[in-house]
């Protein structure tokens, strides 16, 4: 059985990719990946800690953030399809609609 450090590197880790993909990225979609492999290493830590201590909060936090994960996808996803349709791409530099 893995311990808890071992799930906590495991988690670090995709921590980071994720960070890299998000600051290195100009694709919005790649950077959305990005962003729910940072709250997929999240639920990684809750799930690790909650095995840990031998309780279940850590269990009912990680379904919220799914919860928060799956909702966050489909606004952004819908908001991709928006900006697509009006601009053409979805290269981050290139979408400036809110600006005057």
């Amino acid at each position: 059985m893995a311990t808890t450090t071992q799930y906590l590197v495991l988690s670090a880790t995709l921590f980071m990719i994720g960070v890299a993909g998000v600051v290195s990225r100009r694709n919005i979609i790649v950077i959305l990946m990005s962003i729910e492999l940072m709250l997929n290493a999240v639920n990684i830590n809750l799930m690790a800690f909650s095995l840990r201590w031998g309780n279940t909060t850590g269990q009912v936090f990680t379904l919220f953030v799914i919860a928060v994960a799956a909702a966050e996808a489909a606004v952004g996803l819908g908001i991709i399809l928006a900006l697509y349709r009006n601009r053409d791409t979805v290269n981050v530099d290139e979408m400036d609609v809110l600006k005057s």
